[in-house]
This record gives structure tokens, C-alpha cells and sequence, in this order.
């Protein structure tokens, strides 16, 4: 039994889940530590160079803080504000979007992750170059997968803070813009011989607080298919008294341009909001 006093369980219930992509070399830490070992280069030659900043065509980073700002007194109102929020990313890259966030006055904690170290040493560096003042994003190394729960703790068991328990030690939001895509393309496999990204899902249920939020935003996904592989996973919390069961569920989305092949519309991207609820 973990200190927050959640025990999770993966299940299929409510579905099977999408079936696999296609393995690629996108979904190995190699490219990745290949591609930041560049752009950390690139930055060192010329600081203002800060990397690459995932589905900038569809000014998906935009639209993410844009949703937030719309949401902060709408689906977010009496969970958490700008002022207080604890912000995790996941697959963080080179933080570009947790600066976006402290540049629109979210002033809470927020804290990039990612299972790559030159990415993280890009971020802090790219960090080291702007004027921030306080309450700056940090960035630390930490596999989603793999990692020990109690070093991503939103907030220290000694914080003086209104909450018990799993709300004290989960993250109001997590942010994932494109980093399930990437594990969706690994063929690694756990100790029950499954594809990892069926992992994902329950590691971010344990992350969030009861109440929290998840924004994922795909190019690989459908929203039915973000659904299938976000809403098919539940923990159970023992409050004292009895077992609940909570999983995620869609409360929101964002809009982007759309197109029409062969009779049939769609998006170049995707990005669903969930919330850890009772179901």
C-alpha cells in the first residue's frame, strides 16, 4: 500500500483497448537522447535556437494555454487556479511548454519530466538563458513508466497545505503533448509481456489527485481512440471507510482546423481533456 493510500489496477473494463501502432525508431531513448544531445549543440552555438516545439503547425502549444485560461473558472473552478496549480509535463522535451505557461501567469508549481537526460539538460539550460524571476519551471529526470512516485510528489508530505493524503501528493494537471504518441511507438515490453504504452494510462492515474486533470494531445490518436486508451483504466482508493473505483473520463477538448478525405472529416491532431473521477 503506497503512502497515498492508492492502490491501482489496470483493467480492460469498459473495452479493449486501440489496437498497437506500428513500432518505430521514435519509440526508443536513443533517438530522442540523439536528438536533444543536437539541439542542446544547436542552443550552445546559438542560445536563441531553443529546439524543436512539438506540433507547432497546428499552434497546439497556443491552443493548450488558451484551454487553460478558458477552463481556470469553468471545469478547473474549486480544484485549483493559476496562482496554485501543480503542473506536471510529461515528456517534457525542452520545457517549451511549461515557459509558455509561467509567461501567462501560472505561477503554481510547475514541473517538466522526461526519461531523457539531454532533454532535461536542454530545459535547464534554455531555462538558464530567460529572465524569469520566481516560481521558474523545474525539470528533472524521471521515467513515467519506471519512476519512483514519492521523487514527483506534487507537494512535500510537510507542506502546509489544505489536502490529505493522495490529494496532497498528486498533481493537480498533467500536460502530455505528444509523449504518449512516442510510447505508443516503442516495442518494449513489461514483465507480462505487454507493449508498454498499456502502462501509460494507470501511471497517470496515479499521478493525478482525485479531481485532477489530464490534457493529452496526439497526432498518432483519434479522440475515440485517446478515449479508448484513457477511459479503460481505474484505481482503487481506500478511504478509510470503503473502496471507491476512479478512472478518467472526457470532460473537454480543443478545436483545431479540420479536413475532409474520402467522405470523412477529421483533425491533423488531437488533444481530449480527462478528469480522475468516481465511475
Amino acid at each position: 500500500m503506497s503512502a497515498d493510500n492508492t492502490t491501482p489496477v489496470t483493467t480492460t473494463a469498459g473495452g479493449e483497448k486501440p489496437a498497437h501502432l506500428e513500432p518505430s525508431k521514435l519509440g526508443t531513448k536513443e533517438y530522442w537522447d540523439a536528438l536533444y544531445t543536437r539541439e542542446i549543440s544547436n542552443h550552445a552555438s546559438n542560445p536563441s535556437d531553443e529546439g524543436t516545439v512539438w506540433f507547432d503547425d497546428s499552434d497546439a502549444e497556443n491552443k493548450i494555454v488558451q484551454f487553460l485560461d478558458e477552463q481556470e473558472h469553468e471545469l478547473f473552478s474549486g480544484i485549483f487556479s493559476r496562482d496554485d496549480a501543480a503542473i506536471m509535463d510529461l515528456g517534457c522535451g525542452n520545457g517549451s511548454l511549461l515557459f509558455a505557461l509561467h509567461d501567462d501567469g501560472w505561477e503554481g508549481r510547475l514541473c517538466g519530466v522526461d526519461y531523457s537526460e539531454q532533454s532535461v539538460e536542454l530545459a535547464r539550460r534554455v531555462l538558464r538563458t530567460r529572465v524569469l524571476g520566481e516560481d521558474v519551471p523545474e525539470f528533472k529526470v524521471w521515467d513515467v513508466l519506471n519512476g519512483d512516485f514519492s521523487t514527483v510528489q506534487a507537494r512535500p508530505p510537510s507542506s502546509q497545505q489544505p489536502l490529505e493524503g493522495d490529494k496532497n501528493a498528486g498533481w493537480d494537471l498533467v500536460l502530455d503533448k505528444g509523449t504518449f504518441d512516442a510510447v505508443s511507438l516503442s516495442d518494449s515490453r513489461d514483465s507480462r509481456g505487454r507493449r508498454i504504452c498499456e502502462n501509460y494510462g494507470a501511471r497517470v492515474l496515479q499521478l493525478l489527485r482525485p479531481g485532477g486533470f489530464f490534457l493529452v494531445t496526439s497526432c498518432n490518436w483519434t479522440e475515440e481512440e485517446l478515449k479508448g486508451w484513457f477511459e479503460t483504466d481505474f484505481a482503487e482508493v481506500y478511504d478509510g471507510t470503503e473502496k471507491k473505483k476512479l478512472g478518467l473520463r472526457q470532460v473537454g477538448r480543443i478545436e483545431y482546423p479540420s479536413f475532409s478525405f474520402g467522405g470523412v472529416k477529421g483533425q491533423t491532431i488531437s488533444t481530449l481533456c480527462f478528469q480522475k473521477r468516481d465511475i
